[in-house]
């Protein structure tokens, strides 16, 4: 795939791909959601065409935004893709980078302000495949928006909310980032 087959934190402009769709509001006290499109029209053996995953705060997403750019942005930019920007509409993404926005998202859906600046931080802390393992566990049994105080999502929200300030960190050992799917291969 070239810079040219993708469009939005690269998603694939090619018909039918499976993706993510962020899609902002232009009124400033509207929901931000986050919808998973498994490119099939009218969907497919069971599989619906698409599946909303969270509804985010406004005043949320405007905390965790800039996490997720700069994350995604870094990535995209070593693979030789445009980086991009969030935008009033639909913004597309490749589906291993929606997948990690639903786990920032859902943890961080019922959180304040300061809660919220932790989850960023906390995600930001994860290397892209715990995110993916973590969308993995919570999607089966808490995928959809309205399960907000279900099984994993109640985990999510507890682990990466957490206050870690007073506590003693111990860097981790730099470790090959194992990347997969169409965008990382």
């Amino acid at each position: 795939m070239t810079r040219d087959d993708v469009h939005g934190f690269g998603a694939p402009k090619t018909l039918g791909s499976h993706h993510f769709v962020l899609t902002i509001p232009s009124g400033t006290q509207q929901p931000v959601t986050l919808t998973e499109d498994f490119g099939y029209l009218g969907g497919h053996n069971g599989i619906p065409e698409k599946e909303p995953r969270a509804i985010i705060p406004r005043s949320t997403w405007s905390t965790i935004r800039d996490a997720a750019r700069r994350d995604f942005n870094a990535r995209l930019r070593a693979k030789k893709f445009p980086p991009s920007s969030w935008k009033v509409g639909d913004n597309p993404l490749d589906r291993l980078l929606g997948k990690e926005l639903c786990v920032l998202a859902w943890a961080s859906e019922q959180a304040d302000k300061d809660q919220a600046k932790r989850v960023a931080h906390a995600w930001s802390s994860l290397r892209p495949e715990e995110r993916w393992w973590l969308f993995s566990v919570t999607v089966t049994h808490g995928g959809q928006p309205t399960d907000q105080f279900t099984g994993w999502r109640t985990a999510l929200r507890a682990a990466l909310q957490e206050d870690t300030s007073t506590k003693t960190h111990v860097k981790r050992p730099e470790e090959p980032t194992v990347e997969a799917g169409r965008l990382f291969s």
